[in-house]
């Protein structure tokens, strides 16, 4: 297990590699950039090429399992956060279907194990006296270093998007609605899957950037985005950031921002039946350049993807770049981890 880098030797090591808007969402861990440690290739944009290694929670071993899976990691380092922190590394994770819950597990390393929080879900379906849903699912962390607080986005139903603050990454107290299918234009369906990220748009005023996956009476899921200048108020794009039918997709989804060399990229998954990759999109710095670049991961037909990976979270531990992601079919699969 590696031992824990000391606050100098972390600052050091985020100034030599120049991480930029993206490193700041992962609560002390920096994104993929320019000059994160090289792998042996690289994947389009420039980024680490990732090779599976292993999985790192699996429905079955878990003792809240009200479904028989799991969807939507989100990593986070906290050791330079909290005071006494349970692990190191915060890995908050949902079944989808009804009841779902936000859970977390933790670890002293991105390479796992990390143990199931005994008090899982963290968050429940029912919230008196803010919402009564058949389920909620999707969190997406951010630390908001204003506040010292992380703030959890999360869906219940897929129509609307929740906000939930806490101190300590464990115990939360409810917000507001970020998002909803009302914000968006007639006959959208789906508003749900969303991450947020610290990025600047001064042509826009915000410091915040939102993806998400939104649908409409076709059936067909985009990858929407919106705006923010204190992470809580919203603007959002009425037409898609990226559309299904840009990559030959029938549905992309699991939408996550990265930077690098002053631009911005977007990494999300396609559908299994379109082949059920992660792909990678050239957005630029103000988010107006629309380059699709191809594949990011390819996912392998054998276990545990099973021709499907999903929704990744990014980090770095140690000059390490790691993707934590769903692998397996949709509602089938496990929380896995591939290195860079």
């Amino acid at each position: 297990m590696p031992e824990p880098q000391s606050g100098l030797d972390r600052r050091m090591f985020l100034r030599a590699t120049a991480v930029s808007g993206a490193a700041l969402t992962v609560g002390g861990l920096a994104t993929p950039s320019a000059s994160a440690t090289p792998s042996a290739s690289a994947a389009p944009g420039g980024f680490p090429s990732y090779t599976y290694v292993r999985t790192l929670l699996t429905p079955s071993k878990l003792k809240y399992n009200p479904t028989g899976e799991i969807i939507f990691p989100t990593i986070r380092g906290v050791y330079d956060k909290l005071a006494n922190p349970l692990g190191r590394y915060y890995l908050y994770y949902a079944p989808h279907d009804a009841p779902g819950g936000i859970c977390l597990a933790y670890g002293n390393s991105l390479e796992g194990p990390f143990t199931e929080y005994p008090s899982n879900p963290i968050v429940s379906n029912r919230w008196d006296p803010h919402y009564s849903v058949s389920h909620v699912s999707s969190p997406h962390v951010l630390w908001k270093e204003g506040v010292k607080e992380f703030w959890l986005y999360f869906h219940g139903e897929n129509t609307t998007t929740r906000l939930a603050r806490s101190k300590d990454g464990i115990h939360f107290t409810y917000d507001k609605v970020v998002l909803s299918t009302s914000m968006m234009p007639a006959g959208t369906t789906e508003t749900s899957y969303a991450r947020v990220f610290r990025y600047d748009l001064p042509s826009r005023g915000a410091h915040y950037v939102m993806l998400f996956m939104t649908n409409n009476t076709t059936d067909h899921r985009d990858i929407g985005w919106g705006w923010s200048a204190d992470g809580r108020n919203w603007t959002f794009a009425q037409t898609p950031l990226v559309r299904h039918s840009d990559v030959g997709a029938v549905n992309v989804g699991g939408p996550h921002l990265l930077t690098r060399g002053g631009s911005a990229f977007v990494v999300y998954n396609k559908d299994k039946a379109s082949g059920g990759d992660l792909m990678i999109t050239e957005v630029g710095k103000d988010f107006s350049l629309r380059k699709h670049l191809g594949v990011f991961y390819d996912s392998h037909s054998s276990a545990p993807e099973n021709g499907r990976a999903a929704a990744p979270s990014f980090g770095t531990d140690h000059g390490v770049p790691y993707m934590i992601y769903e692998a397996g079919e949709r509602l089938a699969g496990s929380i896995a981890m591939a290195r860079g």
